[in-house]
């Protein structure tokens, strides 16, 4: 029972210490011509859907919610969200790489993977309904064919 106690107070101790490591939380600047919202439009839905659950860890227009003031759980999030797909950035992605990327934005959700069950037990409202699912996958498939935009590159 005291290695437990012993355990539990160095884990408490170590959980102090690391909310003084601070990641960086700036927000670079959105060029309105490189968003999804210009290559695939608002008429879809889609621009709404990925904004509420998928915004603040896969653009540059994260909000900083109150979790990412908790260690651990601020520090790869965000930095990791933007690497793996920034839909700020989107004109930068390759037709065929914007394909992809819609093709495992629809995927992940399917599968349970985004969000992740972490954040939203922290922030519920950003869990997806079947109808917002649906949205990303229609998304996906109309990139099959010719992206909005793709005539520009």
């Amino acid at each position: 029972m005291k290695r437990l106690k012993q355990a539990a107070l160095v884990f408490i101790v170590v959980f102090a210490a690391a909310q003084f490591v601070r990641p960086g939380r700036a927000n670079p600047p959105i060029d309105p011509a490189l968003t999804i919202q210009t290559y695939v439009g608002t008429a879809s839905g889609l621009v709404t859907v990925l904004d509420r659950p998928c915004g603040d860890c896969h653009s540059n227009a994260t909000e900083w919610p109150w979790c990412t003031q908790i260690a651990s759980l601020s520090w790869r999030g965000v930095a990791d969200g933007r690497r793996a797909v920034n839909f700020s950035e989107w004109g930068t992605y390759l037709s065929d790489q914007q394909r992809a990327l819609l093709a495992v934005s629809s995927q992940d959700p399917q599968e349970g993977r985004m969000p992740g069950s972490s954040y939203t037990l922290l922030r519920p409202e950003t869990r997806l309904s079947a109808q917002d699912i649906m949205t990303i996958c229609a998304a996906a498939i109309r990139a099959g064919g010719r992206l909005v935009g793709e005539e520009r590159r």
